[in-house]
């Protein structure tokens, strides 16, 4: 009998689910939405994994951003040691370019002797620094050395992230492009610092002059750092400060152009410098407005031709920076007053306000340096000087440039 009730309750259960599985196929409803559900949330999940590798995004272009201000800021401190290495004639004391070994400076004292032997061998020491003791040198040495690590810091906080942020896919397409242009131009700005330092480092029977770097090849290098640090600049500033949506006038995009011109003349005076300090021609006439009892000196077009006056004559180099600095201040203040004629955003308005202010900080630094006959700290705060006016220049430009299309 129990056997009889067993066999009568499975039948039972067979029964019931064959009619619900026939009433659920009945529904077919049912079976598309469920089928519709699993769509869904396969969807669902290959969105969210999408969107969690969609970079580059906001959050990662603020961290290029700042990654390439502090490369910049980097490159202004090779700049700023380069013109003191300049000022306290250093740098031809390391005769020898390595890329690592030179990384450990001498230790002992047959290491020093030894080097101090091999600058011995050079036109500078047998011409300027023939009396020049063993402490003087370690000055000197330490100086170009100092800016030579410098040099490898900077190019390892361009090259180092760089792959770290292309592994991680941080880099749109110009993006990668923009990265390697910089990276690449950290690599020529080294040989050509080593490029400029031979051109000082060889023997010239013909010459009577002091022992010093090819001008020309300065500026190049000088010329370069800046190009370096306004990309790097730039970029990280557009990609930090979001454009503003200013009304497309004729007068906004007048306002541009004008900026544009100022910006490329402060480049150009703070280019000029380079020659400058490669002549020495802040020595030649240290006084002002005039030069000497003149407006014009006699020897202005001492040289033929005409032209290499403006690149090998110290007179006429000094007197182009006089007029380029000059120049400079007249066209930033005319930037300032067509700015107030107009409505700007607040951050444009600090920008120019504080370019003008700076403008006329830099020429007064300018003048106490060529009447107190260029000592090394003021020289050195020129020079920066020149960095921060070029820097204010191009965040004017960041904060007038067009909304993205």
């Amino acid at each position: 009998m129990l056997l009889s009730s067993l066999r009568t309750s499975i039948f039972c259960s067979c029964r019931s689910a064959g009619k619900g599985f026939q009433q659920s196929a009945q529904r077919p409803q049912l079976r598309q939405w469920l089928v519709k559900r699993g769509q869904s949330t396969v969807t669902v999940e290959a969105g969210a994994s999408s969107a969690t590798a969609a970079v580059p995004n906001a959050a990662t272009n603020r961290i290029l951003g700042r990654w390439l201000l502090g490369c910049s800021g980097l490159v202004v401190g090779a700049v700023v040691l380069g013109g003191v290495t300049r000022l306290t004639e250093s740098g031809l004391s390391m005769v020898d370019w390595h890329l690592v070994r030179e990384m450990r400076p001498p230790q002992s004292k047959a290491e020093w002797e030894a080097e101090f032997s091999k600058y011995q061998q050079f036109p500078e020491f047998k011409i300027m620094n023939h009396d020049m003791t063993l402490p003087e040198f370690k000055f000197i040495f330490y100086m170009e050395w100092g800016h030579r690590m410098w040099g490898r810091l900077v190019g390892l906080a361009y090259v180092l992230p760089t792959v770290y942020f292309w592994r991680k896919g941080y880099f749109t397409r110009s993006m990668k492009g923009k990265v390697l242009g910089l990276c690449g131009f950290v690599f020529f700005q080294g040989l050509l610092g080593w490029y400029m330092v031979k051109s000082g480092l060889e023997d010239k029977p013909e010459s009577h002059d002091v022992p010093r770097v090819s001008q020309y090849r300065l500026s190049a290098h000088l010329g370069s750092a800046l190009l370096l640090y306004c990309a790097s600049l730039w970029t990280g500033l557009t990609m930090l400060l979001p454009a503003h949506k200013l009304a497309e006038t004729q007068r906004i995009a007048q306002l541009r152009r004008f900026a544009k011109g100022t910006g490329g003349l402060v480049f150009l005076t703070a280019l000029s410098g380079a020659f400058v300090a490669g002549l020495d021609a802040g020595l030649v006439y240290n006084s002002f407005p005039k030069m000497g009892d003149r407006w014009i000196p006699d020897d202005l077009l001492a040289f033929s031709p005409a032209l290499k006056n403006v690149f090998e004559n110290p007179t006429t180099v000094q007197f182009d920076h006089r007029i380029l600095g000059i120049s400079s201040m007249t066209a930033i203040t005319g930037l300032y007053l067509f700015s107030r004629r107009m409505m700007l955003p607040r951050r444009a308005k600090i920008a120019i306000s504080l370019l003008t202010a700076m403008a006329y900080g830099q020429v007064a630094l300018g003048i106490s340096t060529l009447l107190l006959y260029v000592p090394t700290p003021l020289a050195a705060v020129h020079q920066s000087g020149s960095v921060a006016l070029l820097s204010l220049a191009i965040w004017v430009l960041a904060e007038l440039r067009k909304m993205p299309k």
